[in-house]
């Protein structure tokens, strides 16, 4: 088991508050520290409002609230690379994949600790960040889709609104002309008058008078 003093990790800030970094590149399945703490009674510790309480059976429980616990830094991750286990009376804690130089050290504090400390105020693990984060983006992503939806709806019916007003205007104008043309309209016309024939009745002829030429006398 490494020492603290050439241990591969150290105390940085996490999002969660502080947290464990790898200070080299920690192998799969390595022993990475080791959660130290006085032994207490798991009936005493059930007692107790302490965050550091880790259960070894049901009769023994580790209090590794104390600040030289260096493990109790190792924040809860719902994709750790580390695991917790007990081996002889002790809780270790050991790398489940390989653990790049920087990365920090995570792994699963269990259902019951979940339910009771971490979920009434949401998890801020490394990956349920990324979930989060993903989902705040497809939100934001089929809003401005809905968005763009809505514009093109608004504009279509804008635009069949307009056409069926200029359809509208074009067949009464040509309702229009057609009355014209076709003579239904109301527009009163002028008809055109005969002229009206005036008979007179022919003047009486007067006796023609004429003279005899004069005869010479033979």
């Amino acid at each position: 088991m490494a020492s603290k003093k050439n241990a591969p990790f150290r105390i940085g800030r996490a999002k969660t508050g502080l947290g464990l970094f790898a200070t080299a590149p920690i192998a799969k399945k390595q022993f990475i520290v080791e959660y130290k703490g006085p032994r207490i009674s798991t009936a005493v510790a059930d007692e107790l409002n302490n965050k550091y309480l880790f259960e070894i059976n049901t009769r023994w429980t580790i209090d590794g609230a104390g600040r030289r616990n260096v493990a109790r830094y190792i924040n809860h991750g719902c994709r750790p690379n580390a695991e917790s286990d007990v081996i002889k009376g002790k809780v270790i804690i050991r790398s489940i994949r390989k653990i790049a130089e920087g990365d920090e050290i995570t792994y699963d504090y269990g259902k019951n600790y979940f339910d009771t400390f971490i979920k009434p105020h949401g998890c801020r693990c490394a990956s349920c960040v990324a979930k989060a984060k993903v989902a705040r983006a497809e939100k934001r992503a089929a809003a401005r889709a809905a968005k763009l939806r809505a514009e093109r709806k608004l504009a279509k019916l804008a635009n069949s609104k307009t056409l069926a007003k200029t359809a509208t205007k074009a067949k009464a104008s040509k309702t229009k002309v057609s009355k014209v043309k076709t003579g239904k309209t109301k527009v009163a016309k002028a008809t055109p008058t005969k002229p009206k024939v005036v008979r007179t009745k022919p003047a009486a002829r007067e006796p023609d008078t004429f003279s005899l030429p004069n005869r010479r006398a033979a």
